[in-house]
């Protein structure tokens, strides 16, 4: 099973477990893209971050399919977790004046999209005594 970790806030964490709510959203940025997207260049070569992309090259992106995001609730050692299933994955893309790239600069890709996930099943939880 392919995991997506994830770090959330109490509030969603307990939304999601109540079943109220049904996605996750994710900023794409530079930081966090390669969990997100795999880059594939006109002649079929793939990249895990958009600014190893020769300038020149054509690329498209691919969705990286997830079957479960395993979520914890900040980053103390005691906290609460769960993993969750998967159904659905999609890129929403946040300007459509400018599409899903706005502009390349140096090789670069700046985007305004992010990734939503849409959530199943509770998998397994560990939730602690407050």
């Amino acid at each position: 099973m392919k995991t997506l970790t994830l770090i959330i806030k109490q509030i969603y964490f307990d939304q999601i477990l109540a079943g109220t709510k049904t996605q996750e959203f994710r900023e794409i940025k530079q930081s966090t893209e390669k969990k997100y997207l795999i880059y594939i260049d006109e002649d079929g070569n793939r990249y895990t971050r958009n600014d190893d992309i020769p300038f020149e090259k054509n690329i498209h992106f691919e969705i990286i399919p997830y079957d479960a995001i395993q979520l914890y609730v900040g980053y103390n050692k005691d906290r609460d977790s769960a993993l969750i299933e998967v159904k659905n994955i999609e890129v929403d893309v946040l300007d459509t004046n400018w599409g899903f790239m706005i502009i390349r600069q140096s090789g670069i890709l700046h985007y305004r999209a992010q990734m939503v996930y849409t959530l199943g099943n509770v998998l397994s939880k560990s939730v602690k005594s407050r």
